[in-house]
């Protein structure tokens, strides 16, 4: 089936009459982000890292991510140490059918004080190495200082 402007076309009635027309349609169309920047310098936004500089970064979304490297099995859970890479949390929960995540997640709402369901973990269910994601509106800044007061009991 054809469309009604190359019917139009074919016959060759208000040829000359719907070019104008199309042209300012296309003309109004919204273009992409990408496509309107591109080789222009983009200076009225301030350009975010591309990768963490820490442990506490903020995704593209932007929800607040904090690396954690989980260490299941602990007499008492908490924040042992914090490196430039991750944060070292113990947990008392035993690693197997996901009791360290959850409880990785519970012990965080506890420590940040956030609610449970603001704390989910986004990467490394079977693995030591993790990433939570925040929900709540904190910043980088609140959260790496609450783990810090955290690491220093």
């Amino acid at each position: 089936m054809l469309p009604l402007w190359a019917g139009l076309r074919r016959l060759g009635a208000l040829r000359s009459a719907w070019a104008p027309a199309r042209l300012l349609l296309c003309a109004e169309m919204p273009k992409k982000a990408c496509a309107t920047n591109k080789g222009r310098s983009q200076s009225e936004e301030p350009q975010r890292p591309l990768y963490p500089t820490g442990p506490v970064a903020v995704d593209a979304k932007g929800c607040v991510t904090v690396a954690i490297h989980a260490k299941p099995g602990s007499k008492q859970s908490a924040v042992t140490d914090l490196t430039t890479e991750a944060v070292n949390v113990a947990i008392t929960a035993p690693p197997s059918e996901g009791e360290a995540n959850a409880e990785l997640c519970r012990y965080l709402s506890k420590v940040l004080g956030l609610r449970k369901s603001d704390v989910v973990l986004e990467k490394g269910g079977k693995s030591r190495e993790k990433v939570v994601k925040l929900l709540a509106s904190t910043t980088p800044e609140e959260i790496l200082e609450k783990l810090k007061k955290e690491a220093e009991k």
